[in-house]
């Protein structure tokens, strides 16, 4: 165990989603794993280059030098072109290699995890040659981690673990921007409520209230007049605000009350993932 319980708890997620990933992609054959997945201008190989990639950098090791070609029309930052060197790098990785690959990862992130004695507030490598707390960087791999194996769920025809741990580090992550895309985004007006009603393996209902100044907060407490109440599913919500849907192909599974044109400018602008 870590010592430190707060790390202990995105450990908990990370090993139980990178786990369910190494199941669903050990089986496949070759053919499969070119499959597009909800991640944009990703497949089953790509995904899983990504993880391997961003657990060996938490492991410290040095980044591939690479050049990556010029037609990845899904590469539009800079912070695209830094995750998708990792992908590129193993884009013509036989199965064998990726799955042998994976699980040497998986086992030396693992020992390392054990072994970790470094306080939350360590700072450690981020994305960009930036830093990072520990506890931020074990948050946001579990958090990358689960929206990853759901990518790979969708793709392979093998839903599940929509109420697992890492499904509950994801829901807090995504409810931090939840705020800006209400009252920037959105631009709900000043001392307004909205209510996300959320139903299904994981449920929550959560207010984001914008003040006299424009800004926007979220709370648990229910709020009497809401300009607008939006319900949809937990499916639903993380494909939203992971942009791997529109709202327009998922309209019909999210009831509006109160504001339509607001709820739809919501909608819209859902996604908070990079």
């Amino acid at each position: 165990m870590t010592v430190h319980p707060s790390l202990q708890t995105y450990a908990d997620a990370w090993t139980h989603s990178v786990e369910a990933i190494s199941e669903l992609v050990t089986p496949l054959v070759e053919g499969e794993w070119n499959r597009r997945t909800p991640c944009p201008g990703w497949s089953v190989r790509d995904i899983v280059s990504h993880v391997i990639g961003m657990e060996c950098e938490m492991l410290g090791d040095p980044r591939p030098i690479h050049t990556l070609p010029r037609d990845l029309f899904h590469v539009a930052s800079e912070f695209a072109r830094y995750m998708e060197m990792q992908v590129d790098v193993r884009r013509h990785h036989t199965a064998p290699e990726m799955t042998s690959e994976l699980e040497y990862t998986i086992i030396r992130r693992a020992r390392q995890l054990r072994n970790e004695t470094r306080s939350p507030d360590t700072k450690v490598r981020a994305p960009l040659g930036t830093e990072q707390t520990l506890e931020l960087a074990m948050r946001m791999r579990a958090f990358d981690i689960w929206v990853h194996e759901q990518d790979l769920r969708a793709t392979l025809g093998r839903p599940g673990n929509l109420d697992s741990p890492g499904a509950f580090v994801t829901r807090d992550v995504l409810l931090e921007g939840l705020a800006r895309v209400v009252a920037k985004d959105a631009g709900a007006p000043a001392n307004s409520a909205v209510v996300v009603d959320v139903h299904g393996p994981l449920e929550f209902m959560r207010t984001v209230r914008v003040d006299a100044q424009g800004r926007g907060t979220v709370d648990g407490a229910p709020s009497l007049g809401p300009l607008a109440t939006i319900t949809l599913d937990w499916e639903t919500y993380v494909r939203l605000a992971c942009g791997r849907v529109r709202y327009d192909t998922v309209a019909d599974r999210i009831k509006v009350e109160g504001d339509h044109d607001l709820a739809d400018t919501i909608l819209r602008a859902f996604a908070v993932t990079p």
